[in-house]
């Protein structure tokens, strides 16, 4: 595959986005954290502006676009230090998904309001007791009539606060083998014996995380989103767009504390000459800059493939992409602060927050570890170690 320098349409998108985001910025993101308000205007002006929809398809609201697109958009934001979590999570996850596999009253009910910002969705796969093995996920769901049964937890869920629904990864028994196995279900938060809590949380971000409770919650034969044989292939449709957007988030985060501390590495003078011109000051922004750079490379390769219908060979590169970008914004970040002395640690240059929103980037939305797991045995060919 041949990769290309940015279309001019992708080049405006990028110019809009980032003028967009520096109106808000990181003052304003902070304030709604430490406030406890949710970043509304930011998100419903978004969605007014076709950002966060520009990957859904245009009969239902959307840009006609693709996770390249989003991933711009997702990437612009970040690096302005007002990133969004939840355009992982609404448009790249369940969007997708439902753009994909949903029935024509599914897309028509949902995908406008997630184009446009007036609806969000969560999403929730991770349990207590499965993690990273999500084939140890015991949610499961059971037919009654027409009518399916849900029950199960889930932990780590954001923005379930301000979501309509969650799309929820269940198990269903396979009436033949008496197997289990995974399908996808949407269920509205307002749905009787669907109950949830937020996790407290050491991370100044105003969108939070959720331990959910399902017992015995009814949903209807059309809460099914695709086949209860595929959702395999669905779950590759919407974790490929959550790595490729865990890579743009941590990209944009990376370029937000690049900027910050070269701006100040030359600006900073001891002993009559700017600290930026020393090399152990220099280089390592010089090396986060590289690394941000491949990062993105392989970034906008996971996203083309997927955009080309190429779900598994997204994979790969999807994987590297987030493990590359989530190295790079952890030690460009660390690297900032550290430059910056005890002004790294003020409100007023904005780095301290970065220091755990940057490090979830290695941990979520799945491990390093797993990553390397993943490259071991499908990229080397290597016997699995677990």
């Amino acid at each position: 595959m041949t990769y290309l320098p940015e279309t001019p349409e992708r080049v405006a998108l990028r110019e809009a986005v980032a003028a967009f985001a520096k109106k808000y910025g990181h003052e304003y993101f902070a304030e709604c954290a430490r406030s406890g308000r949710k970043t509304d205007e930011m998100w419903l002006e978004a969605g007014k502006l076709g950002f966060i929809g520009v990957n859904l398809p245009e009969e239902y609201g959307g840009g006609g676009a693709g996770m390249y697109e989003l991933s711009i958009v997702m990437e612009e934001i970040a690096a302005a230090g007002t990133g969004l979590l939840m355009l992982v999570v609404s448009p790249a996850i369940c969007g997708n998904v439902i753009a994909r596999f949903g029935t024509d009253e599914q897309k028509q009910t949902w995908l406008p309001g997630l184009a446009d910002g007036t609806k969000t969705m969560a999403f929730g796969i991770t349990e207590p007791d499965a993690g990273s093995n999500s084939h140890q996920i015991t949610t499961t769901a059971r037919r009654d009539g027409s009518d399916w049964i849900l029950n199960g937890r889930k932990v780590f869920i954001s923005g379930v606060d301000q979501a309509d629904a969650v799309l929820i990864v269940g198990r269903t028994e396979d009436s033949k083998t008496g197997r289990l196995k995974p399908a996808l279900f949407m269920v509205p938060t307002d749905a009787p014996n669907f109950e949830y809590t937020q996790i407290e949380m050491e991370l100044v971000n105003p969108e939070k995380q959720f331990q959910l409770f399902l017992d015995d919650v009814r949903l209807p034969a059309d809460a099914l989103v695709g086949s209860e044989d595929a959702a395999l292939s669905q779950l590759f449709a919407g974790l490929n767009p959550e790595r490729i957007m865990a890579a743009a988030s941590a990209i944009g985060m990376g370029r937000y504390a690049l900027a910050k501390g070269v701006a100040y590495a030359s600006d900073r003078t001891v002993w009559k000459v700017p600290i930026g011109g020393h090399q152990a000051i220099a280089h390592p922004f010089a090396q986060g800059k590289i690394q941000l750079e491949m990062a993105k490379l392989m970034m906008q390769k996971a996203a083309s493939l997927y955009d080309a219908g190429d779900d598994w060979g997204a994979a790969e590169p999807a994987n590297m992409a987030k493990y590359a970008a989530a190295e790079a914004a952890v030690a460009l970040v660390d690297h900032a602060v550290h430059s910056l002395g005890g002004n790294g640690l003020t409100t007023e240059y904005g780095l301290a927050p970065m220091l755990s929103l940057a490090r979830i980037a290695r941990v979520a939305p799945v491990s390093r570890e797993m990553v390397l797991n993943f490259v071991s045995q499908t990229s080397l060919g290597l016997p699995k170690s677990y």
